[in-house]
């Protein structure tokens, strides 16, 4: 189950988004230990009907990954952590369902519910959980128009919460038709009422990003050193149409998408410009793996994953995803699928 969890964790859908929130959300990360009443630790324990033995998984990310284990016996679970401070965590269960959970200090939370359904189990103990399971509660009976203008409206009444991130990045941000520009905008709240949260701030300035790299505006500058020593610029994405992708060796999706731009540079030659970006924390195998599949246009590669400069700059958010500029660096199209990829490019490239 383990592996399998980090097979997710890993998996096209896992964006920088998950990263930002889920990894650093408002503070340090998790250490578990032997701790005991009123000495700074966090507590939840946990009932569930129709689920008597097995295990669910807490996780952050602190850059390895972190995933702690809580085991469950006639139905019941308790786990025990020290948070520096507020902390946003997910716990997940054996059909990767998650629910999110708000830790902090001398706190106590109490999980009950019936795992066979889910969308009702409730997180109660602080206020700000309070809050979360209730939003949770009413949006399950909701349209999903209906849901965004309540995640909004939760948003703007509540911009210091640690329960506003997760609603934010899951309505907001993780959506294929994000809205960066009601993000920024509640994102500014967010900020004005916590000015001393790093995480906040970090958040905002991604989203403004995101409103700037988007269909219609000019491609931002880079200058990026590909796996083979040979330093990249703009003025290299000189075809009719050229294309920036962001792959990785554990996303299938990202590697067929690959394929088809070897497969579109054959068919159209110099007609078409190409840049790929590799999130494989291993430069050497993501150098392997470009020879490999004959990939001859520049692949860049650092190791540093997400947090290599030009992913910010070209406000990439999942994997994979994809680019589309023309001749004059005008972003024309961006996010599209493989298939939608191919349609754009032969329909383009055939005028």
């Amino acid at each position: 189950m383990r592996n399998r969890l980090r097979r997710w964790l890993a998996q096209p859908n896992f964006s920088f988004f998950h990263f930002i929130i889920l990894s650093i959300a408002l503070l340090p990360v998790l250490a578990v230990s032997s701790c005991s009443p009123s000495d700074g630790a966090f507590r939840m324990k946990g009932k569930f009907r129709n689920f008597n033995q097995g295990e669910l998984y807490v996780y952050s990310l602190d850059g390895k990954a972190r995933i702690d284990t809580i085991h469950l016996s006639e139905g019941k679970f308790s786990y025990l952590a020290n948070p520096e401070d507020t902390v946003l965590l997910s716990v997940i269960f054996p059909n990767y369902s998650e629910i999110p959970v708000i830790a902090a200090p001398d706190v106590t939370v109490t999980m009950e519910g019936d795992a066979s359904h889910l969308r009702e189990v409730k997180v109660t103990g602080s206020d700000e959980n309070d809050e979360l399971t209730k939003f949770r509660l009413q949006v399950a009976e909701m349209t999903p128009p209906q849901a965004i203008k309540a995640a909004a409206a939760f948003v703007s009444e509540h911009p210091a919460s640690a329960a506003s991130l997760y609603i934010l990045n899951k309505y907001f941000l993780l959506k294929s038709d994000a809205d960066y520009n009601q993000a920024y905008q509640l994102l500014t709240g967010m900020v004005k009422a916590r000015p001393d949260n790093r995480h906040f701030k970090q958040i905002q300035q991604q989203v403004s990003a995101l409103r700037q790299a988007k269909t219609g505006f000019k491609l931002p500058k880079i200058s990026v050193t590909d796996t083979k020593g040979r330093r990249v610029t703009n003025s290299d994405l000189k075809g009719e149409l050229n294309i920036i992708s962001v792959w990785a060796s554990w996303s299938y999706e990202s590697q067929s998408m690959q394929r088809e731009l070897r497969r579109l540079q054959k068919q159209h030659g110099q007609r078409l410009g190409l840049l790929s970006i590799c999130l494989d924390g291993n430069p050497d195998d993501c150098r392997k793996l470009a020879e490999r599949d004959s990939l001859l246009w520049s692949v860049v590669c650092d190791g540093r994953m997400w947090e290599m400069p030009v992913i910010s700059q070209l406000s990439i958010t999942a994997v994979p995803d994809v680019l589309l500029t023309d001749r004059s660096g005008n972003i024309i199209a961006r996010r599209l699928t493989t298939q939608e990829l191919t349609k754009e490019v032969n329909t383009r490239l055939s005028k």
